[in-house]
C-alpha cells in the first residue's frame, strides 16, 4: 500500500463502518473539528446502504479523510488492524479507535490525546471508571458488558474497569510493541486482546472517563458468537502469557 507520510505528532482516527449512512455525515466533521492534528480513516466493509459512497463524498472535500473499501463484511478486528498498519506506515504518532454509530462522542477525543500527551501509552475511554456511565442500554446489555469486564479482569489481571471499550488512543510505540499479525480476535475479545498485549509489553494504560450513549440509528453488531469468543479468548491470552507466547 502506498501512502503519504505525515509529519510527527499527527493523529489518525480509525472508523470501521458497516451500514452507518445515518450517522457518518454528521459525525466525521465533528471528529475533525476536535483537533487540527486529527485525520480520519474510514474503512467500509461493502455496506449495502451506501455508506462507502457517502464516505467517498466526504473524502472528496478534504485531504484529512481517507477511505478504504473492503470486499465484504470482514469483521471489526481486521478493520482496525488494517487501519493500524496504514497509520503506522503513514507516520502517525497517535492512532485512535472510534465507533461510527454515534455512541462515542467526539468531544472526548481531546481528552484521550491529552492523556497520551501526558505520558500514557494507551488511553482508554472508560464507561465504568467513575461508576456506570451508559445511556439508553437495556439492563440486559448493560449487565452483559459490565460482567464481561469483571470476568476479563479476573482472568487476565488487566488493571482496567473497561477492557472492552472500543474508544481509545494508542501512542505509536504501543502498537509497534504488538505483533499485529498474531492478533486474531474480533468484537469484545479484540479490545481485550489489544489492551492485554500492550499491558504485558510494559505500556502505561490510563482510563479516561466518558459517557457512552447507545446508537439511535442502525442495528447493533453484537452477536452470540462475539460473546462466546470473549469467554474463551481471555483464557487463551492468559495461557499464552504464562508460556511467553504472546
Amino acid at each position: 500500500m502506498t501512502v503519504d507520510v505525515r509529519g510527527s505528532g499527527r493523529a489518525l482516527v480509525v472508523m470501521p463502518t458497516y451500514n452507518e449512512s445515518g450517522t457518518l455525515a454528521a459525525l466525521v466533521p465533528d471528529v475533525l473539528a476536535q483537533d487540527d492534528r486529527i485525520d480520519v480513516l474510514i474503512i467500509d466493509d461493502a455496506s449495502p446502504d451506501g455508506t462507502g459512497d457517502l464516505a467517498d463524498d466526504l473524502a472528496a472535500g478534504t485531504d484529512r479523510i481517507t477511505v478504504l473499501h473492503r470486499e465484504g463484511k470482514l469483521g471489526l478486528g481486521t478493520a482496525y488492524l488494517e487501519g493500524f498498519r496504514y497509520g503506522l506506515a503513514a507516520g502517525y504518532e497517535y492512532l485512535l479507535e472510534m465507533d461510527s454509530d454515534g455512541s462515542h462522542d467526539p468531544k472526548y477525543l481531546p481528552d484521550l490525546l491529552e492523556s497520551v500527551d501526558s505520558g500514557a501509552d494507551l488511553a482508554i475511554g472508560s464507561r465504568y471508571v467513575r461508576g456506570v456511565n451508559v445511556i439508553n442500554w437495556p439492563m440486559s446489555r448493560l449487565l452483559l458488558s459490565y460482567n464481561a469486564n469483571k470476568y476479563a479482569r479476573w482472568v487476565t489481571g488487566l488493571p482496567l474497569t473497561d477492557a472492552t471499550s472500543g474508544f481509545k488512543c494508542f501512542r505509536r510505540n504501543a502498537l509497534e510493541s504488538i505483533p499485529l499479525e498474531r492478533v486474531g480476535s474480533t468484537g469484545y475479545a479484540f479490545q481485550i486482546e489489544m489492551d492485554f498485549r500492550a499491558w504485558k509489553n510494559g505500556m502505561k494504560l490510563v482510563e479516561v472517563p466518558i459517557v457512552f450513549v447507545d446508537r439511535e440509528q442502525g442495528e447493533s453488531k453484537m452477536s452470540g458468537a462475539i460473546v462466546r469468543e470473549a469467554v474463551w479468548r481471555v483464557w487463551a491470552l492468559r495461557m499464552a502469557s504464562l508460556f511467553r507466547r504472546l
